[in-house]
């Protein structure tokens, strides 16, 4: 197996990771500044205000992209699987 070929598996891993976390991440990043505008207005400093909404948006988010994310972990896992003669090799 070259190194070619080794730092291409790695940088798919990579982007097949940033695009399953991604949308999650960012679902948490937008309802955590909108939670945070919220405090900030009204003053409330409230721990679980924060953290609760998040939670929710996160777990809705996941419901929601589940099977897109699915689909993209299946389709780079079965890429692995198939070639994995020629990375042993």
């Amino acid at each position: 197996m070259s190194e070619e070929m080794v730092i291409s598996l790695a940088e798919k891993g990579i982007m097949v990771t940033f695009m399953v976390c991604g949308p999650l991440l960012l679902i948490a990043l937008v309802v955590g500044m909108i939670v945070s505008i919220f405090q900030a207005a009204t003053q409330i400093q409230e721990q679980t205000l924060a953290f609760v909404p998040k939670i929710v948006a996160v777990l809705l988010g996941l419901v929601l992209l589940g099977p897109w994310m699915l689909s993209h972990m299946l389709t780079y896992t079965k890429e692995i699987l198939s070639n994995l003669t020629q990375y042993i090799g």
